[in-house]
């Protein structure tokens, strides 16, 4: 499926991106060779194939919810300039 450079330009209007005079033809050939992609996909018969839910209806083995690393707040709170009751104070940017 061809795709003509006013179509190309109005695209990269709604899309709010630029596309130089150079590349429109480049474009045009890349869009158009999805478009065929999205033609073929289309194509193929798919009766009697049952759609899925979700691509993991099969058990997803997840793993172990621990704690993996020790607990290091206080070291980092002892690099703050400033922290009290385990917060970090940092200085006040909006009156």
């Amino acid at each position: 499926m061809a795709v003509d450079a006013q179509t190309i330009e109005k695209l990269a209007e709604l899309a709010r991106i630029a596309i130089s005079e150079e590349t429109i033809d480049d474009v045009s050939s890349r869009l158009g060779d999805v478009l065929q992609l999205v033609d073929q996909l289309q194509a193929v018969n798919t009766d009697g194939v049952e759609p899925m839910a979700h691509p993991l209806d099969e058990v997803q083995v997840l793993r172990k919810d621990a704690v993996t690393e020790p607990n290091r707040r206080e070291a980092f709170l002892a690099l703050a300039p400033q922290s009290e009751a385990g917060l970090y104070l940092v200085p006040k940017v909006i009156d």
